[in-house]
């Protein structure tokens, strides 16, 4: 980090042209507007009290913005900009007094920026560590110097923005492979290409077929499990256990998915009020019930989880509901309304699978959620190198900025679980 202006010869030509190899591969340049960005430079503005946060990426010639608060700025050169300190330093840059400074101001005037006296800009970098763009506060106060602690606030946000960019990469891979509904677990292997049906899956449901599963959730520091997760699971007589990705999708598309989900809220609240009975110690545990997006299409949901814990006989603090990004981008009016009357009833509320979502972090900012859930798939990469770690360590970040809890879904080795226990610290409340 330097507090003087950096000369910016220092840029060698092999090293830019792998550089912009690396951003043209992304295609960061040619792409919509996305709310995710403009969470990122919102929340900067709030967290550091700035006067205009921007968000960029540079080419040969041009630092193009992809998202701003504050002063609307849409593009600037490339030459004697922050970008190239950032660029020529490798790494962050703080001017502490601009005046001193005349090609700065005279740069940020270019910008309309003549009010600003401090700024600190660091890399947003992909995964193989190029520097793609860069993330700049400015401030008008004058600041002698940035707290240690800040600054790591915004080099984090700065990893989020790369986690987007990686993001990008596995939205497509997944919408691949959502394109080809799995049919090769090994209880289905067997199976005719057309199984099952929708009969088949009314037929599950009028025989009492499914049944939850559920996976203790425990908090990292106590070791204790706090709650349950219920797992649905489908007991075929003839075909065996059927995992839910082999009937979920096809109950989404031919409606099923509401008499289903609401068999699971119902099942789950059955089996917290026998838990109860058998032991009252149980009463502190919550159990966690995933949501589909047609149920979030419901404005009576709230009614009928009220109507539910009133006939069992239990507290808003047992129950937990998850929801993926996905469920909330249909009707996100409908979906705000539908989280403000469960948030009224006391329940929980989890963002499942974050980061696997169009803007995350717009929805995280926006949504009334408790608990946030990071992807197995970031978890999974734990070990695979820094990138990953630091991709998670960047969202427990985020959620104790905005106040939430944190639960890392699938640990399974203890590699995984030392790992997560380096960044307990981190979180409010950490369950594995």
């Amino acid at each position: 980090m330097l507090n003087a202006a950096l000369q910016t010869d220092r840029i060698e030509p092999e090293k830019e042209v792998a550089r912009l190899a690396a951003l043209a591969a992304t295609g960061i340049l040619d792409t919509e507007p996305e709310a995710s960005y403009d969470a990122i430079t919102r929340l900067s503005v709030e967290y550091f009290q700035a006067h205009t946060v921007l968000l960029g990426f540079a080419d040969d010639s041009r630092v193009w913005i992809k998202s701003h608060s504050g002063q609307a700025v849409r593009e600037y050169p490339r030459q004697n900009s922050i970008f190239n300190m950032v660029l020529a330093e490798d790494g962050p840059v703080m001017i502490s007094d601009i005046a001193s400074h005349p090609e700065i101001e005279g740069a940020l005037m270019l910008l309309s920026l003549i009010d600003v006296t401090f700024f600190a800009s660091v890399p947003v970098r992909s995964f193989e560590d190029q520097i793609l763009g860069a993330l700049t506060v400015f401030c008008s106060k004058p600041r002698l110097s940035m707290d240690p602690s800040e600054l790591r606030m915004l080099e984090s946000l700065a990893d989020m923005v790369a986690s987007q960019l990686e993001l990008r990469r596995l939205r497509n891979a997944h919408a691949t492979q959502r394109g080809r509904r799995p049919r090769a677990s090994s209880a289905v292997a067997n199976c005719p290409q057309d199984w099952p049906l929708p009969q088949d899956l009314r037929n599950g449901l009028d025989r009492r077929q499914f049944v939850l599963y559920y996976q203790p959730e425990i908090e990292l520091t106590t070791r204790k499990i706090v709650g349950l997760e219920a797992l649905i699971r489908w007991e075929h007589p003839e075909r065996g256990l059927i995992p839910p990705m082999d009937f979920i999708p096809l109950a989404e598309e031919c409606g099923l998915i509401l008499p289903i989900g609401d068999w699971g809220l119902s099942e789950a609240c059955t089996q917290i009020q026998t838990w109860c009975r058998e032991d009252p110690g149980h009463n502190s545990l919550r159990v966690l019930v995933n949501l589909s997006a047609r149920q979030f299409s419901r404005h009576g949901l709230a009614d009928h989880v009220k109507a539910l814990m009133n006939k069992f006989g239990i507290s808003s603090r047992q129950l937990g509901l998850e929801m993926t990004e996905s469920s909330l981008i249909p009707n996100v009016r409908i979906a705000l309304e539908v989280l403000e009357s469960l948030r009224r009833l006391g329940v929980s509320l989890l963002m499942d699978d974050f980061g696997t979502g169009y803007s995350s972090l717009n929805h995280l900012h926006s949504f009334p959620f408790d608990v946030l859930k990071i992807d197995r798939s970031f978890v999974n990469r734990l070990t695979d190198g820094d990138q990953p770690l630091q991709i998670v360590r960047t969202i427990i970040e985020l959620a104790r900025v905005l106040g939430m809890d944190v639960v890392a879904e699938g640990i399974e080795t203890c590699e995984q679980y030392h790992l997560l226990r380096q960044l307990e610290h981190l979180s409010r409340r950490y369950i594995v």
